[in-house]
């Protein structure tokens, strides 16, 4: 069995839709979800959906009876994704996994980044617990940007903090497609890969790509890292989250979320998502 943790997010749902288009039986997908009412359309499928709270220990052991490999989707609880990490570490030890997989964040063991710390401590928990491992260290994603598409579209501009710096963002799709591929092949030792889009790219860059494909005037405006997080609180982001999103982008400037070792295309088995194709999904959905 291949036991997905937080399996009715955007993440998890899409290394489902690939797993099973690689031909691996529903029956042998375990969707571990903190409601199972939300997994209705995986259970359609013949996914097994089994409840699964990382705040819950209990659930967790139910969730992962009989797996054979668990790929843990790091938590959104910022600030308090150690201990429900842990749990999740612990019971894939219990019930004897022969595999954890967990998606860590790019540069983990060296990053600037605030968000890299519960990261880094999970990276610690899961070599201290003996489980055989891979850890997708993922860089950004593109749609962390583009979720501000309308707005930008509205206003005539993205904003941010990041100065020129170059991010090589991928799309989910991309992430997802190089969890579903460790998952998917035969266990072998640990590993770690560090995850990251074939280029880097400026926000500079991506407002242009925006103007050009959309035709409207967008332009890219750099703002202190204080003015961009107090922006991102008006808009009525969470604290924790809009402190996070602003960090990310002054560490960006500096190169942070940039890697050019080609990791993810080489799992993949493909180039990762380029830019333009990015946009041109954005634009359609909005």
């Amino acid at each position: 069995m291949i036991v997905i943790t937080g399996a009715s997010g955007q993440l998890g749902r899409l290394v489902i839709d690939r797993l099973l288009s690689q031909g691996v039986a529903p029956g042998r997908i375990v969707a571990a979800v903190r409601t199972p009412a939300k997994a209705a359309d995986l259970a359609a499928r013949g996914v097994v959906v089994r409840e699964g709270d990382y705040t819950r220990p209990d659930t967790l052991a139910k969730a992962f009876a009989g797996a054979e490999r668990v790929l843990l989707i790091s938590s959104n609880d910022l600030g308090d994704r150690v201990p429900q990490h842990r749990a999740v570490i612990d019971a894939a030890k219990a019930v004897g996994a022969g595999q954890l997989v967990y998606t860590s964040v790019l540069h983990a063991d060296r990053s600037p980044l605030g968000l890299a710390g519960e990261h880094r401590e999970t990276e610690a928990l899961i070599t201290a617990s003996g489980l055989t491992h891979v850890l997708l260290r993922n860089g950004w994603y593109v749609e962390n940007y583009l979720a501000a598409l309308p707005m930008a579209l509205k206003h005539g501009a993205f904003l941010g903090s990041a100065r020129e710096g170059r991010i090589s963002w991928a799309a989910r799709a991309d992430y997802a497609d190089a969890a579903a591929a460790v998952l998917a092949r035969p266990i072998g030792g640990n590993e770690t890969f560090e995850l990251a889009g074939d280029r880097g790219h400026t926000l500079t860059e991506l407002a242009a790509e925006v103007a050009r494909q959309s035709g409207q005037s967008v332009a890219y405006k750099d703002l202190p890292r204080a003015d961009y997080e107090r922006v991102l609180l008006d808009a009525g982001l969470p604290a924790p989250l809009a402190e996070l999103l602003a960090d990310s982008d002054e560490q960006a400037a500096d190169g942070a979320l940039q890697d050019d070792g080609g990791a993810l295309a080489r799992l993949i088995g493909r180039p990762t998502t380029t830019l333009d194709v990015a946009v041109r999904a954005a634009l359609a959905a909005t």
